[in-house]
């Protein structure tokens, strides 16, 4: 860990690499951060339904419209519209989406799960 008690990141600068939801760009992941990452998510008309069985995640939704399919539920999103996802729901987010991921505890890839 650095002296420094703060860390900055270029959300818009991070290479994207892709999720269930389509395309992330992921900040904070780092061995000393154990509250939470944040991603900036660029939603594609393919997502697949996943869930997560320990994190916890809150979409914030910058740009564009779609809805949330969340345990079977449809949520409208639009710009401003925040969704706090909890472990165990089985969710994917469907239109053209920009949104900030605020997962927690940090992101691990190997907690995240869909059907078969």
């Amino acid at each position: 860990m650095s002296d420094k008690r703060f860390a900055v990141a270029q959300l818009d600068e991070i290479t994207p690499v892709p999720c269930p939801c389509g395309q992330a760009r992921r900040a904070f992941n780092e061995p000393w951060n154990t509250l939470a990452s944040v991603h900036l998510t660029d939603i594609s008309s393919d997502s697949r339904v996943h869930y997560h069985k320990k994190m916890t995640e809150i979409y914030i939704v910058l740009e564009g419209e779609g809805f949330l399919e969340a345990d079977g539920e449809r949520i409208p999103l639009k710009p401003m519209t925040s969704v706090m996802i909890r472990p165990g729901c089985k969710h994917r987010a469907v239109g053209n989406l920009r949104i900030i991921n605020v997962p927690m505890p940090p992101f691990d890839p190997t907690d995240e799960y869909e059907d078969e």
